[in-house]
């Protein structure tokens, strides 16, 4: 590099209007516009970070991060999307001018064992567990859950004015992950369904409300689901996302596109997509040996 060249990269870094005085001030420009519970996991995943270093960011080294990432390892899956969340923090903080150098950039995030396949129910598991619930609106749920891939989120933050019909059924219009909208279409039998929940409901009503008022939140959510596993048997943990796994898996065992489940699940590329064909491979080489 020409000592112009870097003389001018200096002058430009040093006049660049300070955007963040502070660790929390850079911290709370971070997690702006994120989702609330991705504010609150980010928030605790930094604050670990910095209750073990004792260090403010801007002196932090790599051997302070590797030691920290050393004792996420017992927490492989959670371990990885807190290394990830700390990069992604020190990378924001370096363009921003912040920090002087993006220490993250060179810290490994630890690669885990892929675990989807054990998320992904059978289609009479998912059936099963509609059957078995007897309240409407928690049946209804279930059917959206699993009929429109939403996350428990944007299924949650439903109102009246985002179910709309189209042609001889209707859709949901889903606002959620990376602020994005995108509408799914239903099946008549579940738009049928859900339309009879709605009642004298306003617009601005919530789809699936609690009873005190206003939505479901997220955690009502997850106990209706565990319960309808319990009931139709099934084991494990089972959350609101083993829905939306197990839409993706069954609609591209039925013939859907990747492409169309990708739109659906409003997944940022095939890639990601792709992820459930491995999951859950129509074909193998071990099929074809003489065992």
């Amino acid at each position: 590099m020409s000592t112009a060249l870097s003389t001018y990269q200096s002058h430009q870094i040093s006049t660049m209007p300070q955007q963040a005085n502070s660790d929390a001030q850079l911290i709370a420009l971070w997690l702006h516009g994120k989702a609330e519970s991705t504010q609150r996991a980010y928030e605790a995943d930094v604050q670990r970070l910095l209750a073990h270093t004792g260090k403010p960011l801007h002196q932090l080294i790599l051997a302070d991060l590797q030691s920290f990432a050393d004792t996420l390892a017992d927490a492989k899956a959670k371990g990885k999307r807190q290394i990830a969340a700390i990069k992604s923090l020190l990378s924001f903080g370096h363009k921003l001018g912040y920090l002087a150098f993006n220490v993250g950039a060179a810290l490994k995030t630890p690669k885990v064992k892929d675990t989807l396949a054990e998320r992904i129910l059978t289609e009479q598991e998912v059936l099963t567990m509609i059957a078995l619930t007897r309240k409407q609106r928690n049946k209804v749920l279930l059917q959206v859950l699993y009929a429109s891939a939403g996350r428990v989120s944007e299924v949650c933050a439903l109102c009246w004015r985002d179910v709309q019909p189209n042609g001889e059924s209707g859709q949901v219009t889903l606002f959620g992950k990376g602020e994005k909208t995108r509408a799914v279409k239903l099946s008549k039998g579940t738009y049928t369904e859900l339309l009879a929940l709605r009642g004298k409901a306003l617009p601005t009503d919530a789809v699936f409300a609690s009873q005190k008022g206003g939505h479901l939140d997220a955690s009502q959510v997850h106990r209706l689901v565990k319960a309808a596993a319990e009931r139709a048997g099934i084991s494990g943990n089972v959350s609101p996302h083993w829905m939306r796994h197990s839409h993706a898996s069954h609609a591209l065992d039925r013939g859907a596109s990747i492409a169309l489940v990708r739109d659906t699940l409003g997944h940022s590329s095939l890639a990601v997509t792709s992820r459930y064909t491995h999951a859950k491979p129509g074909d193998s080489s071990a099929l074809h040996l003489a065992i």
